[in-house]
Parts: structure tokens; sequence; C-alpha cells
């Protein structure tokens, strides 16, 4: 370039004079020879570029060409140790470094060795699993998510415990990012020179092929175990379709979690009521079994016990702090952490889905979710079989619902209906015994129906219990609530002796309600160790309604048949005081009616005398109990009769142990066991009382006092009547009496007073008509008309005297009065008097009026020819028969005076009868108490 200056300087025109330049062209000189320079210089810089720029486009090409054959390596999925070992050899080849390695991360203070390279004949101290202790690359990359280096390693205090014996200078490190997350390290490392400054530039495009081929790596895993856990998910749901049995599925769950997982064991468990887990299915990898039904308890240092108490998942990475029933188990099998998913089947917590490992390292953090789908299905199977287990139980207990049912609509007899009712009950609880039970008045209970499984080992039908300690029948009888025993254990009374006796562990029970009232239970026991399931009662309850459908079926009509016996029986009763008939006879009908209609062994009714004693008026007993009638027992001590008299209320012995008096003593000689009994009260006075008695140990029921209080009312009512009846009857009596003292008393003095003195004067007339001058003829006339007028009214007055009272009835009796009677008759008539002694004054003369009225009756209104008439006496009654031949057509209820007759017939107790048909004449029957003077 200078010469070419100067060529141009001195020889190309204008040329200039070869001559020492003057200061100005020195100048030109200088600039032209300064810019030669610099434009060499810039050539060399230019070389120099050239030749680095090629260098670098070397350097390039071969990290481009390996970063190429990495990438070809991915593309074609080779695996990921052999790909992260090619990188670690590329990366190390390229930087011209000692080693190369990759790191992944585990928790926060752990990384584990992927893969290494190192050059020959260095060693690089290859670990598998450090824990991040001191300062190192790693533990940089991990705290700060960049690049990091180290040039003086040498001088780092606390290095790892692997890179303690190893020669390293220089060290980088470039983290790895998989999806946006931290997943590890990649480092490099120089053993005597400083890392270029661009290490970690270079390092990183390494990484993210690693990142990449971990990705694809893990996504073509994760395909691969979607796929495998797809197909284990459709056998397990084909199962499931298929409706096999729960426990298949279970195992086959446990199985395909295991060979998923790649664990050593899995287990199913199921919670039980009592607080346990037990194991439904299980799966080892080294073949062995957990037999299905083995119980443990879970707790919290068991994941069992953590997904029990929490309802979430759960895991435990190590068993350190383990203990009991748990920690034996896992010890057992060398397990070092699990994993459980909660089965959660219609919302409630069944069970635990557990997946166990054998190795240090926990199990992946996904493990939970894997599991979880699988107690999906799991759940699904359980729901399924239970609905079928519900579907075909709910289809049994309706079939036996309506097989009871049936029973009851057809009416059957309620023992028929306990006997089915209580098997039915046994077969559908699973039970081992049921019992049918009915409350007594006396705090027992009765077993009215029973079934056992066992056939050999039969309840006893009818045995009889006291209500005491702890038993079903106790705690539904206080609570009125379906009720449960888990343990007779260290329980005490009759039932419960007899429970463990029987080897039973649990029973459960539900109340029979009838028409309000708690009649009975019905109990299913079990003696496996397995509590009942919680809707045993329920299932029960449905056959309690039934039975108490039936009670009250069969109670109403046997209460309708008591009933229409009762009113059959008081009807009986009340036709027998429509009759009037006498009060013996129907005192001795209400205590047979009232025996025979309470199915009592006898019965009684007694009469409250002044003296305070009670006299027995009519008794029955179809047991061969006498008492006397007519003899009196006192009303003393703490008795029936005393009760009845002193609070004027029906009253009840149950046991005569603690009563006293004679009438107690009379009781228990006749071997009465219980007696109830009802007073009469008449116009509100206690008159007497019904007594109902039995020989049996039973108490009599309780509504036996208001069925004989049905009769006492109608008792009172006859008594009343026939009170009322005699009172009337003494009345009329006393009025007859009355009047016929009454005509005897006219009669006398008629015949004692103005007939004498009539007789008097007719003789003193006749005296006069005697001595009466002859010639006065007129007066002698006079005189003896005078004479024959006073015969005459003597003669009427005598009659007069005969009609209110014959003297010859008083003087001679019935039979001589009813012969002047027909001699007198104005027809004729025919007498037959077979009465030979004297009879009450009371009952001749009503005879003898009886017979006047009925003659005089022919003569005046019947125009008869002829009366007939009949007198006898027997057997207490004296019998009138009386006919005439006349027009008929006698009606008393005209006013006649045969209701004069029939009035006085009457008031003597006695009876009348009269036919009168038109054109037939009339005939009287009369019949009267016979009652000898």
């Amino acid at each position: 370039m200078a010469g070419m200056l100067a060529y141009d300087w001195f020889y190309l025109p204008p040329v200039h004079p070869l001559a020492f330049p003057d200061s100005a062209n020195l100048v030109d000189l200088l600039v032209y020879l300064a810019v030669a320079v610099l434009i060499g210089e810039l050539a060399a810089d230019a070389t120099r570029r050239a030749r680095v720029s090629e260098a670098a486009r070397a350097q390039i090409a071969e990290e481009q060409a390996a970063l190429r054959r990495l990438a070809t390596r991915v593309a074609q999925g080779a695996p990921a140790q052999e790909l992260l070992a090619a990188v670690a050899e590329e990366a190390g080849t390229l930087l011209a470094v000692d080693a190369t390695r990759i790191n992944r991360y585990e928790n926060a203070d752990e990384i584990v060795n992927v893969t290494d390279w190192s050059k020959p004949g260095y060693d690089s101290a290859p670990f598998d699993r450090a824990r991040l202790e001191g300062r190192s690359v790693s533990a940089d990359v991990l705290r700060t998510g960049r690049v990091a280096r180290i040039d003086n390693y040498e001088e780092v205090e606390g290095r790892l415990a692997f890179a303690r014996g190893v020669q390293i200078k220089s060290v980088v490190g470039a983290p790895i990012l998989v999806e946006g997350g931290l997943w590890g390290v990649m480092v490099a490392w120089s053993a005597r020179e400083a890392l270029p400054a661009d290490a970690e530039a270079r390092l990183t495009d390494f990484t993210e092929l690693v990142a990449t081929a971990i990705s694809n790596t893990e996504a073509r895993r994760e395909v691969e175990r979607l796929v495998e856990e797809q197909a284990a998910l459709r056998r397990v749901a084909t199962l499931v379709a298929r409706g096999v049995s729960p426990s298949e599925v279970f195992e086959a769950v446990a199985g395909e979690i295991g060979g998923l997982l790649r664990v050593a064991v899995t287990n199913m468990a199921r919670y039980e009521p009592d607080g346990t887990a037990t194991a439904v299915g299980n799966w080892c990898a080294d073949g062995s079994r957990v037999p299905a039904g083995t119980r443990a308890t879970p707790d919290s240092a068991s994941v069992s016990g953590l997904v029990f108490s929490s309802g979430l998942a759960a895991r435990m990475d190590n068993y350190d702090d383990a203990s009991g029933d748990v920690a034996a188990w896992v010890q057992a099998l060398g397990i070092r952490s699990s994993v459980g998913a909660p089965i959660v089947v219609d919302g409630k917590l069944w069970g635990v889905m557990i997946a166990s490992s054998d190795q240090d390292q926990p199990l992946p953090a996904d493990t939970e979710a894997r599991i979880a789908a699988f107690t999906d299905l799991v759940a699904t199977a359980i729901s399924n079989a239970e609905a079928r287990t519900e579907m075909a139980r709910l289809a049994d207990e309706q079939a036996a619902l309506r097989r009871v049912a049936t029973l009851v609509a057809r009416g059957v007899p309620p023992a028929e209906v306990f006997e089915s009712v209580i098997r039915e009950v046994g077969l559908l609880c699973g039970a081992d015994l049921a019992r049918l039970e009915r409350y007594e008045s006396d705090g027992t209970v009765t077993g009215v129906g029973v079934w056992s499984k066992d056939r050999a080992h039969q309840l006893a039908l009818g045995t009889r219990l006291a209500i005491e300690g702890v038993s079903i029948a106790a705690l539904v009888q206080e609570t009125r609530r379906p009720m449960r025993v888990d343990s007779f254990v260290r329980a005490s009374g009759p039932i419960a002796q007899e429970a463990l006796e029987l080897g039973i562990r649990s029973s459960v029970g539900c109340p029979i309600v009838v028409q309000g009232r708690l009649w009975g239970v019905i109990a299913a026991s079990s003696k496996s160790e397995t509590a009942f399931p919680p809707d045993t009662e329920s299932q029960i309850g449905e056959f309690t309604e039934l039975v108490a459908t039936a009670i009250s079926n069969t109670e109403a009509g046997v209460e309708v048949t008591r009933l229409a016996d009762g009113q059959a029986a008081l009807r009986r009763v009340a036709t027998m005081v429509a009759q009037e008939r006498p009060a013996e006879e129907v005192f001795a009908k209400v205590a047979e009616e009232v025996g025979r209609l309470l199915h009592v062994d006898a019965t009684a009714m007694l009469r409250y005398e002044p003296d305070v004693t009670a006299t027995f008026v009519a008794a029955w007993s179809d047991q061969g109990i006498r008492f006397r009638m007519g003899t009196g027992v006192s009303v003393e001590g703490q008795n029936i009769t005393s009760r009845v008299l002193r609070t004027r209320r029906p009253a009840r012995i149950d046991d005569f142990a603690a009563a006293t008096g004679p009438s107690a003593d009379l009781a228990r000689a006749k071997g009465i066991r219980s007696s109830a009994g009802s007073p009469i009260v008449v116009k509100g006075a206690v008159w007497g009382l019904i007594i109902a008695m039995s020989l049996q140990p039973e108490p009599l029921p309780p509504e036996t006092e208001s069925r004989i209080g049905e009769f006492t009312e109608l008792v009172a009512t006859a008594i009343s009547n026939l009170e009322a009846r005699a009172e009337l009857a003494a009345s009329r009596v006393r009025i007859v009496e009355a009047t016929d003292q009454t005509r005897r008393r006219f009669e006398r003095d008629l015949h004692d007073g103005i007939q004498q003195r009539l007789v008097s004067l007719t003789f003193e007339l006749r005296g006069v008509e005697a001595i009466a001058p002859p010639e006065h003829a007129d007066l002698r006339a006079q005189l003896s008309q005078v004479s024959d007028g006073m015969t005459g009214v003597l003669d009427d007055l005598r009659e007069l005297s005969r009609g209110i009272h014959p003297a010859i009835l008083s003087e001679g009796g019935l039979g001589p009065a009813l012969k002047a009677l027909a001699r007198r008759s104005a027809i004729p008539v025919e007498l037959d008097v077979s009465v030979q002694q004297r009879l009450a004054d009371r009952v001749e003369v009503a005879a003898y009026y009886v017979v006047s009225e009925a003659l005089a009756n022919a003569a005046k209104h019947a125009h008869a020819s002829l009366a007939q008439v009949r007198v006898d006496a027997g057997n207490g009654i004296l019998a009138l028969r009386i006919r005439d031949d006349g027009v008929g057509g006698a009606d008393p209820g005209r006013g006649s005076g045969l209701i004069g007759l029939a009035d006085r017939v009457e008031a003597l107790g006695g009876k009348i009868e009269i036919a009168s048909p038109a054109g037939e004449g009339t005939s009287l029957e009369v019949e009267l108490p016979v009652e000898l003077a």
C-alpha cells in the first residue's frame, strides 16, 4: 500500500519532484502510512476473526451434530436410561471436561444419581443417592433454580460425601426443568482447570434436551401406565358388570393394583361397627396371602387408622413409630411404606385399599390417585352387590311378610301366626335363635313363639322368665323402642343367664305395640361374634306390625265374641228379670252366666246383712267348689267382701297369702288362688257383691271386674224390681185385706145391729097383729102388710150382708160358702169342690168372690143356661176353673167386674186367665198360692 502511494506521488502525473518533502507533504505521507497500517491491522483482525469464526462454526457444528444425534435417539424412543447416558457422554466430550452427571431431586434434601460419564482413567466416584449437605452445585441449583458454578471446589468445606475423595477443580451445574418443574440437575466438572465461561450455557443446551427426553419418556410411561391401568380397570369393571361375588372382585382389585404399582403387598379391609378392620382381599408379590377375615384394630400408627379417622387418603413413608397389631404385621412382611385410599359406598366410609412397598424410597406421589381409581370401582361393586343383596333380602322379606300377612288375613289362631313370624324373623336376620315374648302383668315374659337354627337346642314354648337384669325384654319394656345387647358377659338376671347357657353373644329386639299398649317383644339372637347389621331392627319391625295386627284382629274377634256372649248372657238374665222369676232363680242364673262367661272356676253372690256378715244367695262352679246357700260369713279382715263393702268399688286379690279374715280363710280352704269382685248397689246402698274365683296360679284378667260389673247392674235392677214388686204386692194385699176386714166389720155391724133391730121390730109387729081385735080387720091387714115388708127388708138386708161378706164363708169355709152361692145362683151350677181344709181368709175370700162374680156375669151378661165350677188344691196352688155356655165376648178391658177379680188375684200373687170368644161362652182359670189357715 505504501509503494502504491509513492508510485502515485512521484511517477503518475502530476508527478512531484524527488526531494525531501516539505512539511505539508510530510504530513500527507504520514497520513497515508497510518492509513496503510490501520488497514493492515484491520485485515489481520479480520483474518483472526475468520479463523475464530471457523472454529466456532466447527464447535457449533459438533455441538449441533451431538444434539442431533441425541434428538434422533429421543425421536426414536430410545430407553430413558440409555438416552440420558448418551447425553452425559456427549456433553462431557463436547465440553472437554473430566466428568458429567445427571441427578434427580428427591424431596427437598436428597439427590438420586440417574447416570454419569467420565474420561477414561478418571474416577468420578459414582453413587446412588446422597443427601444435600454443605456447599454443592446441586444444592445451589435446587435453591435458586438457575445455573451455578464453583471454580475453586478444592477449597470448599463440607463437600458432599461422595465427592470428598474426588479431585475436582471447577464444576458447573444447570437445572433440568420438566414441564415447568425442577426435575434435577446436570453437572460437569474439571479436575485441574477452570471451566470456560460459557460452560453453563453450553450445558444448558443439553439440559433442555434431557428435559425433552424425560418429558417424552415420562409421557410414554404415562401412556403405557394409563393403558395398563385402563386395561386393569376394564378387567375389574367386567367382573363388576358380570355381578360376581364381592370377594372375587376384592381379590381381583388387590392383584391389579399390586401389579400396576409394582408394590410388595396390597390389602383391602372393611371397617366394622366395633372399630376393627377385616381383611377382605389381598395380594402379595411373593405369592403369600393374608387370610381373608383377619381382623386388626386400626390406630393412628397405621394407614388404615389414619383413613378411618379422617375419611381421606393417607400415607406412611416409614413405620418407625408403628406399634401393636399393625407393627407386627408390617414387620413380618418387611413393609417400609404404605399408601391407602378410602372406599366410600353411598356416602359412607366402607373400608380402605392399601398398597405397601418393601423398598427404601417412598411410594410415588400419585399413588393415592391411582388407587382411588380402583376404589371407585370397588365401591360400585359393593353398591351393586349390596343392591342385589338388598333386593334379594327385600324380596325374601316381602315374601315372608306376604306369607305371614296371608295367615293374618285368614284369621288363623295367634299361636300359628306367632310360630310363622318367629321362624321368618330368624331366617331373615340370620339369627341362631329367635323368640316372641308376651309381657305379663306380674313382671314376667312368656315365650309364645320360639325358633332355633339348631333343632337339637329348641327353646321351650311357654317358658316364663322374670324381667330382671340385662335383657332385650327389659330394655324394650323400659324404652318402648327397638334395642340391642351386644354382649351378655357379666350380665345378670334369668334371661341373661339363659343366653349365656345357650352361647348367645348378642341380641336385637323390637316392641310389639297393640292399640297403643306394649304387648310383647320379638328378639333375634346370635352366637356369632359379628354383630347384627344396623338395619336388623327395621327388619324385625316389619313383622311386629303384622303381629300387632294379628293380635288386634284376634283380640277384636275375641272381643266381639266376648261381647256377643256377654250380651247373650245379659239378655238371658234380663229375660228372667222381665219375667219376674223368683229372686233365687235369677241369682243362680247370674252366678252361672258370670262363671261361664269369664271362664273362671267358681262364682258366688253374697248379700250384706245388718250384722256385718255376708250371706251366700247363689253360687256356681264347674270344679266341684260348693258353698252352702243361706250361710253367712263375717265381713272382717282384708279380703274381697270387706274391701267392696268399705270402698263401694270393685276389688281383687291376686294372691291370698296376705289376705285375712274368715272370707279369706274360706277361699284358701277351697283352693282359691285369685278372685275379683264387684259391688251390687241397690238404691244407692251396697246390697251385696258378685265374686269370680280362680284355682289357677295366674291372676284373673284385668277386665274381670268391669265384666262382672255388667251383671251387678242387672242384678241390682232385678233386686230393685223384685223389691218394688214385693212392696206393691204387699201393698195390694194390705188393701185387699183392709177391704175384706171392712166388709166383715160392715157385715157384722149389719148382722148385729140393724138386722137384729129389724128382726125385733118384725116380731113386735107380728105380736101387735096377733092381739089386734078381729073387728079391726083393716088394721090387722095393714099390720100384716108392714110385717111382710119388714121381712122382705130383712131378707134384702141379709142378702146384702152376704154380698159384702158371707158369714157362712167365715164360719164354714170355702166349700159350704160356694155350695150356698150355687144354690142362690140364678142359673143352674155344676159345682165340684175338692178342698177339704180351711185356707187363709184372704185366699178363701178371693176364691169366693171370683166364683160369685163369674156366676153373676154368666147370669146377667152372658145369658147362660148353665155354669160349671171346679175347685182343686194341690202343689201349693188353689185352682179355680169356671165355665158358662153364654154368649161370650167378655172383655176385661171395658171395665167389667173382671178387672177387680184380676186385681184381687194378682194382689195375692196369683194368676188369672180369661177366655171369652164370641158365641162360645166364657171360661176363667185362676191360680192362687195356697196358704193354710
